[in-house]
Parts: structure tokens; C-alpha cells; sequence
């Protein structure tokens, strides 16, 4: 009976915070996914010395639940997009996110000493869609400037695109896309971002750094 209390205990806990989660405004969220990140950084030696693999479980834990792939990935892959099959979107997303990750991952370490400062918001704000305005406080150098693109869905709010110093992270990818897919088609995207995903890749990419 002990056991089931406690089961009981554990789940509502579990609602409740997912609940709170859920009735975060697109401001809050990103301050709350970034102190999470950085206390993560600040307290953990090996990730802040650029430990790969925590920076991986880092992301998977604090910031991917808050970011909208599909929304991502249609940005990115523009007009081609609509003429995708549906198996083929689920791979453009799949390989997609799986680059975004490793990018992410990959700048966690840079985080060490910095703070988030959010700005307030610019006129009316779309109900539905908006852009959190930062600024990342860096030790001795000037303010990096970060927007986040959010939007609202069934799951709360959640982050579409970053833009660091007025230049897109999604939209960067696609110019470069479009190129693929005019000479290889769909299926030749998909196989471009699923080798950068393969391991060799990923270990020849993170020995060049």
C-alpha cells in the first residue's frame, strides 16, 4: 500500500510540474530552459570543459522538449517542403533534428560564465506566435543579442528558430537545401543530412574543433 502512495505521490508531482511547465509565457520559458542550462554548466565540471556526451543528455533533457522540429524543419526546407511525401517529411525532421542537436550540444560549452537577460517585448504580441528578445551577458565582451521564434501549440509553447546577431540559425540551411534539392532531390537531401549524422562524421567534425 506504501508503494502505491508513494507511485501515486510521484505522478501527481510529475503533472504538476508539467502542468507549471504548460502555463509558462514564451519569456519565462526561455529564461527557465536557459538558467536550467547554464546551472547544469556551472555545477558540473565535465560538461563545462566540453564533455560531448553529457552536452548531449543535457540537451535531450532541458532543451529539446521545448523545441518545435517540424516548424524547424519546414522553415529550413521551404518550397520543397509541400512536395515531400509524408514518409519523407518524417525523415527531413528526423535527420533535421538530429543536426540541430549536435550543433546545440556542441555550443553548450561555450555557456561557462554567462547570463541571460531577457528584453521586454516590442508592440502587440501575436497570441499565437512571438519572438523572445535576449541578450546573453558574456565576461568582458559586449552583449550577444538572441531572438527566440516561438509559437503556441497543443503542447505548450515551444522554440522554432534562434536568431544570434540578426542572423537566423534555421533559415541559414536554406540556401544551402534548396541547392541539394534542385540537383538531388528530396531523397538527396535526406541522405546529405543523414551522413552528416553518422558517427564518422560527427567524430571528424568535433576533431576539427
Amino acid at each position: 500500500m506504501t508503494k502505491l502512495v508513494t507511485f501515486i505521490a510521484a505522478m501527481a508531482l510529475a503533472f504538476t510540474v508539467f502542468a507549471q511547465g504548460q502555463d509558462l509565457g514564451p519569456d519565462q520559458l526561455v529564461q527557465k530552459i536557459t538558467d536550467d542550462v547554464l546551472a547544469a554548466v556551472k555545477s558540473d565540471k565535465q560538461l563545462a570543459s566540453g564533455d560531448k556526451q553529457k552536452a548531449m543528455q543535457l540537451a535531450q533533457e532541458k532543451v529539446l522538449p521545448y523545441i518545435d522540429f517540424e516548424q524547424a524543419t519546414r522553415l529550413a526546407v521551404g518550397r520543397a517542403w509541400n512536395q515531400a511525401a509524408p514518409e519523407q517529411k518524417k525523415r527531413l525532421v528526423s535527420e533535421f533534428r538530429n543536426m540541430l542537436v549536435r550543433t546545440y550540444a556542441n555550443a553548450i560549452q561555450g555557456y561557462e560564465g554567462q547570463t541571460l537577460k531577457v528584453l521586454p517585448s516590442r508592440g502587440k504580441q501575436d497570441p499565437e506566435d512571438t519572438t523572445v528578445r535576449t541578450q546573453f551577458i558574456r565576461a568582458g565582451g559586449q552583449p550577444l543579442p538572441i531572438d527566440f521564434a516561438m509559437r503556441k501549440t497543443g503542447e505548450g509553447w515551444k522554440v522554432y528558430d534562434i536568431t544570434v546577431e540578426g542572423v537566423s540559425l534555421v533559415m541559414t540551411y536554406r540556401s544551402e537545401f534548396d541547392a541539394v534539392v534542385k540537383q538531388e532531390g528530396i531523397d538527396g537531401l535526406i541522405k546529405r543530412l543523414a551522413s552528416k549524422n553518422t558517427p564518422a562524421a560527427v567524430g571528424g567534425s568535433a576533431a576539427k574543433k
